[in-house]
């Protein structure tokens, strides 16, 4: 069970990688107003939500403690990212002030999860 919940941990991280490599690559669009949700960035949050819901069942089963807040806050926080990043996806110009806020909630993300112990 351990080699699988690991797997599932790695494509996490792969789905993180995705969606902060796609604003970090548009980080200069953005401060030229041009700035566009990437098709990485959608399936990156995707695999984000797909894997942590496997991974919460995987652990539930290996009879590991769940911080049940913390998930809940992380899953809030995937949720307005999927909810923008998917609304706004066909648009060729996002407002700076979603697009940043993206980046924000997704570095969010990000740290709640590995301070939050």
């Amino acid at each position: 069970m351990g080699v699988l919940i690991h797997l599932f941990v790695g494509l996490h991280i792969i789905g993180i990688a995705a969606l902060l490599g796609g604003f970090l690559t548009q980080m200069k669009a953005m401060g030229q107003g041009t700035a566009r949700f990437v098709p990485g960035m959608l399936h990156g949050a995707l695999t984000m939500l797909v894997t942590g819901v496997i991974l919460i069942g995987l652990n539930q089963a290996d009879h590991h403690h769940i911080n049940t807040i913390k998930i809940g806050v992380k899953l809030a926080l995937l949720i307005v990212i999927l909810g923008l990043v998917y609304v706004k996806r066909d648009e060729e110009k996002i407002d700076k002030g979603a697009f940043g806020l993206v980046g924000l909630l997704t570095m969010a993300n990000i740290f709640i999860a590995v301070l939050w112990t």
